[in-house]
């Protein structure tokens, strides 16, 4: 399958998804979710949902909110979208966030240590 294809796909489930889950579905412990990435196989079976949740202490809540109302996001997206067959739909976590913001902490801490051997040289010196 064309690797274009599956990206615009990606895409165009992304968007809706977005807006089913920020609009259409009345589920409180989603109201603060976020569809960040969806990633289609290249044959359009499957796809990975990956979203953020602003308290990470409901995470598994919101994990079975989403698997409840996965039929009802089904023929939502099946009514919008013009698809042949609708990838099945796995949601996760995204831990990207997390790992960038881990990232960022770690070379902010080894700038400061690094800052603090250059001055130690210089005192020393």
């Amino acid at each position: 399958m064309d690797a274009r294809r599956s990206q615009r796909v990606s895409k165009a489930l992304r968007e809706e998804l977005a807006e089913i889950v920020g609009y259409e579905l009345s589920d409180p412990r989603l109201a603060s979710v976020t569809v960040t990435a969806v990633e289609v196989t290249p044959d359009l079976r499957s796809a990975q949902v990956r979203f953020l949740c602003e308290e990470p202490v409901g995470e598994a809540d919101v994990l079975r909110a989403l698997s409840g109302a996965r039929q009802y996001i089904r023929r939502a997206l099946a009514s919008r979208m013009r698809l042949w067959r609708l990838p099945e739909l796995c949601f996760e976590v995204d831990r990207s966030a997390e790992a960038a913001g881990r990232v960022e902490e770690l070379l902010a801490r080894a700038e400061k240590d690094r800052k603090k051997v250059s001055e130690g040289t210089e005192n020393s010196g």
